[in-house]
């Protein structure tokens, strides 16, 4: 068949394209505010799209993927309803030709669902189990987000954001995994959700797909997701235990029943990513030693802490955070692990929850590790950032952020986006 993504760029309709066409379809596709790592893989998969949504653009297809970004009002969407072409979600999709006859083992979650599912993709391939993935970045061991192998396991990152303009629940809801793991729940995403407890229907209505013969994982001593479990629950539950982390000249380290974890990888969070990703795999039958193995040679995710660049005075780091919590998380470990250098936060406030200021607060004790911080306004916000964030180095644009930072010394610098940040890596390696 010959199908056409629209959104194609976005890190699960991209995801979705190699999948496609790894069954034989023809792909194509058609985006806006195109940028790596999706943009590089799409390139380098030979999947062609074009820019923007011009109806010029949009060829007949035999069926139409519409990405969760278009709305009514687009004059592709608009096209496809009046003409009534045939369409669908890419949840939808999935779940009807792919997932229908695997065990799914589904990665949710408020942070490090990317990270974790990584983790137990690679866990999965290193045990043999030659597993099928979709995670919602490039993973580092495989250099592509999403295969498809006629392996029975599929690993999926499972994203509560809805699934598209005509169909509003989240889209893991597609997905029936048998292994789910919540690795934790904090209110997100405040363009489609007015509460956390809109969130949490959300994932009980999730709970409610897991087979009896199915497992829950989540972490000790999460009040949110107690809450959800507390509303019913058919499948087997287990709590995974906090392990003690030990911070190493290389990174950290933990240890799992008799086993150890002795990694690169900073931070708390990426050890309780971690255990989430040990006892996952060990649902399917992957022993303990073999999933700690699997781990001490785990490369990382690309935008996920990852190095970008470095020099005698200066390390430049590429990190998704776009959330108080993910902030607070990533400074804290690169604090951990630099000691007392000099830490510059540079965050771009792109999500719609960070432009509504729901988390502004915490967003601004979750930057405290850092010495410096430099923030880029946004072109709009319900909120007086300027009175906030008084204390920090505001910038109306990239050029003049770049700018500033060029006039530093040394040190640890940090760029937290879930955007492109307008080139920004470019513009500050020629500057450093």
């Amino acid at each position: 068949m010959h199908i056409h993504i629209l959104g194609i760029a976005g890190t699960f309709m991209g995801s979705l394209a190699l999948i496609a066409r790894q069954l034989g379809h023809r792909v194509t596709g058609q985006d806006q505010g195109v940028y790596p790592p999706m943009s590089t893989q799409l390139d380098e998969q030979n999947i062609k799209y074009t820019h923007g949504y011009h109806l010029a653009d949009m060829p007949k297809a035999d069926i139409f993927i519409i990405g969760n970004a278009l709305s009514r009002g687009n004059e592709c969407v608009e096209e496809i309803l009046s003409k009534q072409y045939t369409y669908t979600s890419g949840a939808q999709w999935l779940s009807e030709n792919v997932l229908r006859d695997k065990w799914v083992l589904a990665i949710s979650g408020t942070h490090g669902k990317t990270t974790t599912a990584s983790m137990l993709a690679h866990i999965l391939e290193y045990a043999g189990y030659n597993p099928s993935f979709l995670i919602g970045g490039v993973v580092e061991d495989f250099g592509v987000s999403s295969r498809l192998t006629d392996s029975n396991f599929f690993v999926i990152e499972a994203d509560e954001y809805d699934t598209a303009f005509f169909d509003k629940r989240s889209k893991f809801v597609h997905y029936h995994p048998k292994t789910l793991v919540i690795n934790n729940l904090e209110f997100d995403h405040a363009d489609i959700f007015d509460s956390i407890k809109d969130i949490q229907k959300q994932f009980h209505h999730l709970i409610r797909t897991i087979p009896s013969d199915g497992l829950i994982l989540s972490p000790e001593n999460q009040q949110a997701i107690n809450e959800v479990l507390e509303q019913g629950l058919w499948s087997a539950q287990k709590i995974i235990p906090t392990e003690q982390l030990h911070i190493t000249d290389m990174g950290t380290s933990f240890k799992v029943e008799s086993a150890q974890v002795d990694w690169h990888l900073l931070g708390e969070h990426n050890m309780q990513n971690g255990l989430s990703a040990i006892y996952a795999a060990h649902h399917v039958g992957v022993p303990f030693k073999v999933a700690c193995e699997a781990l001490n040679q785990f490369k990382g995710v690309k935008r996920r802490l990852e190095l970008k660049h470095q020099t005698d005075k200066f390390t430049l780091y590429d990190d998704f955070a776009h959330h108080p919590s993910a902030i607070q998380t990533t400074l804290s470990g690169l604090r951990n692990k630099v000691g007392r250098a000099p830490i510059i936060a540079i965050v771009e406030l792109r999500s719609n929850t960070m432009k509504s200021g729901v988390h502004q607060q915490t967003l601004v004790d979750a930057l405290k590790e850092a010495d410096q911080v430099f923030i880029l306004r946004p072109s709009n916000s319900d909120w007086n950032i300027d009175t906030l964030f008084k204390d920090y180095n505001l910038f109306n644009s990239v050029d003049e952020l770049v700018d500033s930072l060029s006039r530093l010394q040394q040190g640890h610098l940090v760029v937290m986006s879930n955007g492109s940040f307008d080139d920004i890596f470019n513009k500050l390696i020629k500057n450093l």
